[in-house]
């Protein structure tokens, strides 16, 4: 698949770009490049890989969930600039 001046003129006007006529000749080269790459990836064999979301095997880590004390609210409240039926009360943001 190759890109032609004319789809680099019409996205580049759809995204509101102004570009002169050498910047699209070499988005154009440029686009094509890159697609010349991807259809090389797409002629690679990968039926026997397996997919994956990382190239390590990483996985979170995380700690134990424990009980404990929470802070009292009238505690949390005490430097609030402004509080309501024990609540922060903030300004309204629409």
């Amino acid at each position: 698949m190759r890109i032609t001046l004319k789809e680099v003129e019409h996205v580049a006007k759809l995204s509101r770009l102004e570009l002169s006529p050498a910047e699209k000749e070499e988005y154009t080269k440029d686009l094509n490049s890159i697609l010349g790459y991807m259809e090389m990836l797409n002629k690679v064999e990968t039926t026997d890989v397996e997919p994956t979301a990382h190239v390590l095997p990483l996985k979170n880590v995380l700690r134990e969930d424990k009980l404990h004390t929470t802070l009292a609210k009238e505690l949390a409240l005490a430097n609030a600039p402004e509080a309501e039926d024990g609540c922060f009360k903030v300004p309204k943001i629409i």
